[in-house]
């Protein structure tokens, strides 16, 4: 029987384990390693406008909305150009940014941020379901597995977490982070974009704890590719309480992700190095802004570079084919314009390893 959502929020009784415990250790050492590896990279928005496509495509493969990194960022050169499923996978990069720089100015993470998020992922403003009748089904057998609370109780048990996710309490912050993922989940406050919004909020409240500076650590990757085990062991904590299982299952992802992360923004800055000595070496029109130009937009055009480097058309255009003419860049055409790919960036982010789904130091459960 499942349990009523008050039952067990805020869960009753001590949550840190020695398990746990340990758990915590290593998901905090790869959090502090990726945030320290991030302020290498001179120029934040480069991490966050590429690492937030990561996020937004491996998020919206969990909800089987499925694109190719082409695609999204040829939608980023020519919105009009692409699929619809491309087009929401964008808006979801486009929430995050959103609620980052809502999360910066505050400090906090409000319900209102929270709305903003969703009415950008959704492009609506429907705000909460007030409909009764929603129930979560078993994608494979269709049978209802939980039933979220009726309409006129999603305000007040938001309201409630909004308290939760500020409150000065005894836990790690790791462990607010889950039991506010899960929480958020059973509430389901949205008709739709419940799982790609409250993905958001545990990057959000990584960042308003101040153990991320940004949005980096695409923790969607890891829930795609545990699947099964992500919705198991949402419904075990529904079921029976039991919340050890759900804590040491979102920690080994803190700890898997951020150490994967960690590998990739490495590479990225050992090849903004690269390109930077080598652009400087043979054009005279090297600039840094030229640099965080290419390596923001793995997929520039003309008018990216005018806006950046504030010159000319016809100067842009000079730039790119000089580029493209060295190998930096690979031209393309779309439309009736062109566009150029930095041809190593893209293999980088295209060609991801797969995650290391071990604990340091630890068998796999």
């Amino acid at each position: 029987m499942v349990l009523d959502i008050q039952d067990h929020f805020p869960p009753r009784g001590a949550l840190e384990s020695a398990a746990v415990l340990r758990a915590l250790v290593a998901a905090h050492r790869s959090l502090a390693e990726l945030k320290g590896v991030a302020k290498t990279i001179p120029n934040e928005g480069l991490l966050v406008s590429t690492l937030s496509l990561q996020e937004a495509q491996s998020s919206s493969e969990v909800e089987n909305i499925i694109t190719t990194q082409d695609a999204l960022y040829r939608y980023q050169l020519q919105p009009e150009s692409v699929d619809p499923a491309s087009k929401e996978v964008a808006r979801y990069a486009d929430g995050l940014q959103v609620g980052f720089r809502a999360v910066r100015e505050t400090e906090l993470l409000t319900l209102n941020t929270i709305l903003q998020v969703q009415a950008v992922l959704e492009g609506n403003d429907a705000g909460f379901r007030r409909t009764p009748g929603t129930v979560l089904r078993n994608e494979l057998t269709g049978e209802v597995v939980y039933r979220p609370p009726s309409p006129e109780r999603v305000p007040e048990l938001m309201a409630e977490l909004e308290r939760y996710l500020h409150a000065e309490g005894p836990e790690d912050p790791l462990v607010r982070m889950a039991v506010a993922h899960h929480q958020f989940e059973t509430i389901h406050p949205f008709y739709d974009g419940n799982g790609r919004t409250g993905r958001i909020i545990n990057i959000l409240f990584l960042v308003r704890e101040g153990l991320l500076d940004s949005p980096i650590l695409y923790l969607s990757r890891y829930i795609s590719q545990t699947k099964p085990a992500y919705y198991d062991e949402l419904q075990r904590v529904r079921d029976t309480g039991d919340w050890e299982s759900w804590l040491l299952y979102l920690l080994r992802g803190v700890e898997v992700t951020a150490r994967h992360t960690t590998t990739l923004v490495q590479a990225i800055g050992q090849l903004l190095q690269q390109h930077k000595h080598f652009i400087r070496a043979r054009y005279k029109f090297y600039s840094q802004d030229l640099i965080n130009n290419i390596f923001r937009h793995p997929y520039t055009k003309v008018a990216f570079v005018e806006k950046d480097l504030a010159v000319s058309r016809a100067t842009a255009t000079r730039y790119l084919d000089e580029l493209a003419k060295g190998g930096i860049l690979e031209k393309h055409r779309l439309g009736r314009e062109n566009y150029y790919i930095n041809l190593e960036l893209v293999r980088l982010l295209f060609d991801l390893p797969p995650m290391d789904m071990q604990q340091s130091g630890q068998p796999n459960r």
